[in-house]
């Protein structure tokens, strides 16, 4: 529970709660913005950054623990691999197990083609699983895709690619009816009509969500899916380097038993990397919602390949994390939370800004409260502000928490605090990769053959800055995507000729010439937690 500190606080938070219902809690002006995030969000800490030495983008910013990995030895460096004998052989090899995996190995499957997954974890191990408020749909009277594009872009700082972002909107209600009809169990009224609220940065309400859990029933839903039609997943096993042919094309992967170290050829006609975030490099430090497995693997794949990043310089930093207890230091607060009428309150109770700003400037909000107004909540991991949620009972009335936001409500109760009772504590936690490799619109990266990428692996969908329930919605939409222009391609495509690393040969020859010295193997494949010394 809450410490007698805390709790001086959380008097102060009720005292003026009442005042706070109704507020105008105004939005900042964007110039407010532009300084704001300039002074504060972490993406803007040089200390964070370094410069690419070699690659497809040499030159450019990397966070510094990306960078190490980029630039790191390859797993396959001293390993005695035959090449020429395939243990698996598949039209199209899907590399990951999350949602935008499974969409496309569905999508892939439905196209009649051999198809096949692997996962370094199981499938579901992933950040789709975690996803809680919601997937964004312009589906309602009111709304339109134009809309949803206007939104996204603006929240995105105008930098998302343009063919990647009208995709994402004009395929997003077919995405949800797919869903839907698939067995997702949407919030729906008694007649049947979704229910749709707001999240940060949208103009109308399009938020479809089921409770608070609506990436589990989303990939409860869709790993149904993948058995049912019986595609093969190889569990537990991970990618550690792409395979090319004789053209440079992408023929497969090496991969390996995370159990016991086992190596396996693997060779497909076409390759989608579905690998996910990178949320457990921990970026400068701070704590992260992500699953287990998040460590950037795709990217590193594919750009020791030769395939080009895109705002590989810019992360998203959720602003609702949990600062307390030190338990689940880190896990998501849904923005659920403040789409309900919660509102951030500094230890004075005061609302020190809108609920529903966007993510990047929330998270900037919160730092800047804690940091040079003073005005944060002193914790054993550091700090924190009041996201105040009994405000939504007062709202919604009695009973709102329990039927909208149940995950919460039980997260926190295990640890004997009761938002119905009490506000959370809360501080930025890292979220979600906004960079990754670049692709067309049909998923293909734009200078290998073969190779596609969808999900959080991918760059430029959502800019500089992801909306809330964009996610859930990219995963669908450019899972399904890239599942139906992989294996469409892969029936034009001839077997695969001789296998080859040479891009791993030339890729050392690169670091010998820019001086690198590294004594770091990439992909990561898993985070170190273990501690250093005795």
């Amino acid at each position: 529970m809450y410490t007698p500190e805390m709790f001086e606080s959380i008097r102060k938070v009720e005292a003026t709660r009442e005042s706070r219902i109704g507020a105008d809690l105004r939005r900042m002006t964007a110039e407010e913005k532009t300084n704001l995030l300039n002074e504060y969000h972490p993406d803007y800490r040089a200390a964070g950054f370094t410069t690419l030495k070699i690659g497809p983008n040499k030159g450019e910013k990397a966070p510094v623990e990306l960078a190490a990995l980029l630039e790191a030895n390859s797993r396959v460096k001293d390993l005695d691999i035959d090449l020429n004998q395939i243990d698996y052989d598949a039209d199209v090899l899907v590399i990951g197990g999350g949602g935008s995996g499974s969409s496309t190995a569905i999508m892939a499957h439905e196209n009649g083609v051999n198809v096949m997954m692997v996962t370094k974890l199981r499938i579901g191990d992933a950040n789709t699983m975690m996803a809680e408020g919601g997937i964004q749909a312009a589906d309602k009277p009111n709304d339109s895709p134009l809309i949803h594009y206007l939104d996204a872009f603006g929240g995105g700082h105008f930098a998302a690619q343009p063919d990647l972002l009208r995709k994402l909107v004009m395929d997003g209600p077919g995405a949800v009816k797919w869903l839907n009809e698939l067995g997702v169990l949407f919030d729906k009224e008694k007649d049947g009509t979704m229910i749709t609220t707001h999240g940060g940065g949208t103009s109308r309400k399009r938020m479809h969500a089921a409770a608070d859990y609506s990436g589990a029933d989303i990939m409860r839903t869709l790993r149904d899916e993948v058995f049912n039609r019986k595609i093969p997943v190889v569990d537990f096993t991970a990618a550690i380097e792409l395979l090319l042919d004789d053209q440079g094309n992408a023929a497969g992967a090496l991969l390996q038993n995370m159990e016991t170290g086992e190596h396996f050829v693997a060779r497909a006609k076409t390759v989608v990397i579905a690998t996910g975030g990178a949320g457990r490099m921990h970026y400068q430090g701070f704590p992260t919602s992500n699953h287990y497995g998040a460590t950037a693997d795709g990217l590193i794949l594919g750009y020791r390949a030769g395939a080009k990043l895109l705002y590989q310089d810019t992360l998203q930093y959720h602003p609702t994390g949990v600062a307390y207890p030190a338990q689940i230091f880190g896990a998501l607060v849904t923005e659920k939370v403040r789409s309900l009428g919660a509102q951030l309150v500094n230890v004075d109770g005061i609302a020190f800004m809108n609920p529903l700003e966007t993510r990047d400037v929330s998270a900037s909000s919160v730092i800047r409260e804690c940091s040079t107004r003073g005005k944060g909540i002193k914790t054993p991991e550091g700090w924190g502000v009041w996201l105040d949620s009994p405000m939504i009972e007062v709202i919604l009335g009695k009973g709102a928490i329990e039927k909208r936001i149940p995950a919460m409500l039980r997260m926190y109760g295990k640890y004997d605090i009761d938002i119905r009772e009490v506000p959370m504590l809360i501080y930025p936690t890292l979220h979600y990769q906004n960079g990754g490799l670049q692709i067309r619109a049909d998923g293909r990266t734009t200078n290998i053959n073969n190779l596609y990428v969808a999900g959080e692996a991918v760059g430029g969908i959502h800019g500089r800055n992801r909306l809330m329930g964009n996610s859930l919605l990219d995963i669908i939409v450019f899972g399904r995507n890239a599942g139906r222009n992989a294996s469409e391609a892969s029936k034009h495509v001839p077997t695969p000729g001789r296998l080859n690393f040479k891009h791993v040969e030339k890729y050392d020859k690169e670091r010998e010439a820019a001086g690198i010295k590294s004594d770091i193997y990439s992909p990561k494949l898993l985070p170190e937690y273990a501690r250093k010394g005795r």
